[in-house]
């Protein structure tokens, strides 16, 4: 399966490569980027083990974007990251995840249009029925975030993972289906609307 770039007003997701490696440096050394994560990269030798390990996944299973903030302003500015995994043509389900944008990103409506640029291929290229979302029981910014998409509430599972710290982590699940979808993507373009990212 190929992975397409994903164009938008102010954002567009361009499949990572290991040419974006300078770019992502600039962005991804944030402690608090990684904080709920299973894996942390906090200097350059952690940033390239996690690209190779998104390169190295299955094209077919998932695909690993660089989120890239457009601006007539500043110039094209990698901003963090996002993925599609789990990807499963038969039974049309996916699900988003491994998201993270820089902090001083937060709040501009960049992760939003990402969203957008993400379920709309999901569900009207993929053809997919669910697209999932879980994220660490203690990150409610993210749980909020999702539920602001307008994402269902699935629940938890207990003990899931294991974080880098020792500490056990619960998953918080969260789905769209095709049915929410017209609903979500109206919601999320207004949102757009109201908020945009400056050019």
């Amino acid at each position: 399966m190929a992975s397409p770039t994903l164009l938008g007003e102010n954002v567009r997701l361009e499949p990572l490569a290991q040419e974006h490696l300078q770019g992502l440096e600039a962005v991804a050394f944030d402690p608090t980027i990684w904080r709920y994560m299973l894996g942390r990269v906090g200097d350059r030798a952690e940033l390239e083990t996690w690209i190779a390990s998104a390169l190295s996944a299955s094209a077919d299973r998932q695909i690993t974007w660089v989120t890239i903030h457009q601006s007539l302003q500043t110039g094209n500015r990698i901003v963090g990251s996002t993925r599609l995994i789990d990807i499963d043509l038969h039974h049309r389900t996916a699900e988003i995840g491994h998201t993270w944008i820089a902090p001083v990103f937060h709040g501009t409506g960049i992760n939003a249009e990402a969203k957008l640029l993400q379920l709309t291929y999901a569900f009207e290229e993929l053809d997919l029925s669910r697209v999932a979302f879980k994220t660490h029981h203690e990150n409610l910014q993210s749980q909020a975030a999702i539920r602001k998409l307008g994402a269902v509430y699935e629940g938890t599972f207990r003990n899931h993972y294991i974080m880098p710290d020792g500490s056990p982590r619960h998953s918080a699940w969260f789905s769209i289906t095709r049915e929410d979808w017209p609903q979500v993507r109206s919601r999320l373009r207004e949102r757009l609307r109201e908020a945009r990212p400056s050019a």
